[in-house]
């Protein structure tokens, strides 16, 4: 299995998995047009995603899922209440992952690579606090690995945190340093929603996630959804690798997902 970070922030957030033949997008928030070229990039064509899974119904995170998938026939994995999101009308078909359960994720019909059965991907749908009823998180395995993908998280919960532990690579929100949001050019309105128990992690925040979710099996941590005007990721780096090190894992692979451009091709 391996990830690709397409886009992250608040400009759009989508991560490519690849499980053997079987291609999957986790959120689909960038334009278009943007998405698209961004996938042609990474090498993949729009006609060979099978999947686009959804992790809530913000548009920096769902604004193209259903015309993607009207344009390439990928069936859309998402809440049952997300399916009537203006963003999803559109959208080829679907299937309802329910909140705390998992799916079994395969080519579509007709592909070539349809019938192999080592490309099946597991996902398991983990609820987390935000203000977007309901948002998940994703574990995802396949051939014995296991990644996990957790942004938009209103607050640390050790449940959810609990539920990414194991995971060989996490992509974990660090959305903003504190003290810039309180200093920054934001409505009041606008902080205590972020800096909210339903909003998103600040950086310390997130460092308590990761403690919570750390594990041997860990071998690369990519930081995810960090604020253009908030945060910079030298002060998001240095949390994540206060609270590795803390631990004595040193060893774990650190790395800054981008809003502007797609990251490297990550093995799990």
């Amino acid at each position: 299995m391996h990830l690709q970070i397409l886009g992250s922030g608040s400009g759009g957030n989508s991560v490519l998995v690849r499980a053997g033949e079987m291609n999957c997008l986790v959120d689909a928030g960038l334009p278009i047009d943007e998405l698209e070229r961004r996938l042609a990039e990474a090498r993949v064509p729009p006609h060979r995603l099978d999947a686009i899974v959804l992790t809530h119904g913000h548009l920096d995170h769902a604004r193209a899922a259903g015309l993607l998938s009207q344009k390439c026939g990928a069936r859309v994995y998402c809440s049952a209440s997300l399916m009537s999101n203006a963003s999803l009308r559109s959208a080829r078909a679907f299937h309802a992952l329910a909140v705390g359960g998992s799916v079994a994720i395969r080519a579509r019909r007709g592909s070539p690579h349809a019938a192999a059965p080592h490309d099946e991907l597991r996902v398991s749908a983990i609820p987390l606090p935000h203000d977007a009823e309901p948002t998940l998180a994703f574990r995802l395995e396949h051939a014995g690995r296991a990644a996990a993908i957790c942004t938009d998280m209103g607050h640390p919960e050790r449940a959810a945190a609990r539920a990414l532990a194991g995971a060989h690579l996490l992509v974990l929100e660090f959305n903003h340093d504190a003290e810039m949001l309180a200093r920054g050019p934001y409505a009041p309105a606008l902080k205590r929603r972020v800096a909210g128990p339903r909003g998103h992690l600040s950086n310390a925040e997130a460092a308590e996630v990761l403690r919570w979710a750390l594990a041997p099996e860990l071998t690369t941590l990519v930081l995810a959804h960090l604020s253009g005007i908030n945060n910079r990721p030298e002060l998001a780096l240095a949390c994540a690798r206060s609270a590795l090190s803390e631990a004595g894992r040193t060893d774990v692979r650190c790395l800054v997902a981008e809003q502007e451009r797609i990251g490297p091709l990550l093995e799990v």
